[in-house]
């Protein structure tokens, strides 16, 4: 199982400087406006409320574009991710930004080797836990790294959305993949990527897992964490559905027939 480590580096690594180039990722708004945020960490502001003086650190971080949009909300920040990669073009950011923010290159499941001291809030946003097979052992890892009293905040993809047929183009919304955590990985062989860069990639192979909401939740919660909320939203943060998709204008996506059918996103909050 440790070679889907080595597999998913590989395709992160080459993708980050696409990524930190590319419009969709916008890194010259947030080196020209001190206060620009993220579409991501605004979309969650009414949930997340006022994180500022508390210690943070947020998991999978990519090139820190929602870390910088934390820091600029008050929490000090650490940001962790296993592309080192990804971690430069954080940097870079967080320099060129002028915040003051430390980040770690790090698998999700060692995170308690390779970090110092417990945190206020775990943050993990989209698009991350389909990289790791096992969500009880993330839940855990999250439960060590907060202080008693500290919380998990977390909007994902939806298990339903992940388990959708992207394919087709009948406007049929069809279930073909793995609702259910599986032992072996769905692998994927794609030489494009989810934003437009323009570019095609020689790393293309990545293995992945969805995770059911209620096997994410038992997660949590064996994990010793008090669930403290759960919302389903109609709307992702990128077009999950080409064809079938409409842009709302505040960087979300939603179906555009009868949007109601399906769960987009949610957002999962607990505290140790």
């Amino acid at each position: 199982m440790s070679d889907y480590l080595t597999v998913n580096r590989a395709n992160w690594d080459e993708r980050a400087p696409a990524h930190a180039a590319s419009a969709d990722y916008g890194l010259a708004r947030f080196v020209a406006d001190p206060a620009h945020l993220s579409d991501v960490v605004r979309f969650d502001l009414p949930l997340l409320g006022d994180i500022a003086g508390q210690r943070a650190v947020h998991l999978q971080c990519h090139i820190g574009t929602d870390t910088l949009s934390l820091s600029r909300l008050g929490a000090t920040m650490t940001g962790l991710d296993f592309s080192g990669e990804s971690l430069r073009q954080a940097r870079l950011l967080a320099s060129s930004a002028g915040a003051d923010i430390s980040y770690v290159q790090s698998d999700a499941y060692a995170a308690r080797d390779a970090l110092d001291g417990d945190f206020d809030l775990v943050f993990t946003g989209i698009g991350a836990l389909g990289w790791l097979p096992d969500v009880k052992r993330w839940a855990a890892t999250v439960a060590s790294l907060l202080k008693p009293g500290g919380r998990l905040f977390i909007r994902e993809g939806h298990p339903v959305l992940w388990a959708c047929d992207y394919d087709r183009t009948d406007g049929v919304i069809a279930l073909s993949e793995p609702y259910f955590e599986q032992a072996e990985p769905q692998i994927y062989d794609e030489d494009g990527t989810y934003v437009d860069t323009g570019a095609t990639f020689t790393h293309t192979v990545t293995h992945e897992w969805n995770h059911g909401l209620g096997e994410i939740v038992t997660a949590v919660l064996a994990a010793g964490l008090t669930l403290t909320g759960l919302v389903e939203h109609q709307s992702v943060p990128w077009n999950a559905l080409p064809g079938r998709m409409r842009r709302l204008g505040n960087g979300e996506w939603q179906l555009a027939d009868r949007p109601e059918r399906l769960p987009h996103t949610y957002t999962l909050q607990a505290v140790k």
